[in-house]
């Protein structure tokens, strides 16, 4: 049986592993990997203790969405470059005229980060959703920032600060899932100053 604690652990090692994976760039990839596969877990792990499968299946489209925008990014980007080799020349002098298809290949290279950058900002949407919830029945204000700012980072991203913001973001992440408490109540509490208030007199 799943955990808070183990959520706790395992999306905040998580945090901490696609954090350093963003700063260690193209090496650090299958640190990246591993951290949002813990990430994932730990979500899974606080939507069964809720029974809410809405939270996991938000995240699950996140992940999805973010693999295709990647995937949409590389495949267009190769076959761009496929390409330009074919037409033979690298570089060109100073003063003289592009080879062809370098107009084809900037070309290229902007509508494949266009698509990643959709992809990506309708992610980050199911992302925030997943996140409200869980911030919501945690009652951790953490997760609504984290998921406001990979929102305002995917939105941002083309224009360059949005990967700041992202950063943030994976920080935040983290303080998130460790503040996580390791169990609680999951029965109906006492309302509001009923704590402790004496039976009514004549009472058995």
């Amino acid at each position: 049986m799943a955990s808070l604690g183990q959520a706790k652990s395992l999306g905040g090692v998580g945090a901490i592993l696609v954090l350093i994976g963003t700063f260690l760039g193209a090496p650090g990839a299958v640190l990246a990997i591993i951290g949002f596969i813990l990430v994932l877990v730990a979500v899974k792990y606080v939507a069964d203790i809720f029974s809410n499968q809405t939270i996991f299946n938000n995240m699950i489209i996140a992940v999805v969405l973010s693999i295709i925008g990647i995937i949409a990014l590389i495949a267009i980007v190769l076959s761009a470059f496929s390409s330009f080799i074919g037409f033979g020349n690298f570089s060109f002098m100073p003063g003289t005229a592009p080879p062809a298809g370098f107009f084809a290949f900037i070309t290229s290279i902007i509508i494949g980060a266009a698509i990643a950058w959709i992809f990506f900002l309708i992610a980050s949407i199911f992302l925030k959703r997943s996140y409200d919830t869980i911030g919501t029945r945690l009652n951790i204000g953490m997760f609504h920032t984290t998921g406001l700012l990979y929102l305002i980072g995917a939105a941002t991203f083309i224009l360059g600060v949005g990967i700041l913001i992202i950063i943030v973001a994976e920080i935040l992440q983290i303080v998130a899932f460790f503040s996580i408490p390791e169990q609680m109540a999951m029965g109906p509490q006492p309302m509001p100053g009923q704590m402790g208030t004496p039976p009514p007199s004549g009472t058995m």
